[in-house]
């Protein structure tokens, strides 16, 4: 989702790289990135706070879909490219709902799967 790879040699060390990776593209003082290994390889990530981790996957996605802001405003229906804006600012978070309005738009038809987790 973040278009992103790292170097590490081991995966102890990608994890690492990769949570640093995330701290620096979403370049705000406190955030936090964690990297959960799974058990085949996989892993899992999660930011705090979560705004700005899904503030960096919808611009990253935007971006990779060639779509401006405006674009993506018109594409909500919305007046004014200033409401989507806010969540990829990370200035207001979304619902889930919304989120997934959010990327659809803007992965301009790219699946997409959005897991919930209990873990914090």
């Amino acid at each position: 989702m973040l278009d992103a790879m790292t170097q590490g040699r081991t995966k102890k060390e990608a994890f690492t790289m990769a949570s640093d990776l995330v701290e620096t593209l979403v370049g705000r003082s406190g955030f936090e990135a964690r990297v959960y290994p799974g058990p085949r390889g996989e892993f899992e990530l999660s930011g705090s706070p979560t705004r700005l981790l899904i503030a960096l996957v919808l611009r990253r996605q935007r971006e990779a879909s060639g779509l401006s802001l405006a674009d993506v405003a018109r594409r909500l229906g919305a007046k004014s490219r200033n409401t989507y804006a806010r969540y990829e600012q990370g200035v207001s978070a979304p619902t889930l709902e919304k989120l997934n309005e959010l990327l659809r738009v803007v992965t301009s038809g790219r699946d997409v799967v959005l897991r919930l987790s209990s873990a914090a």
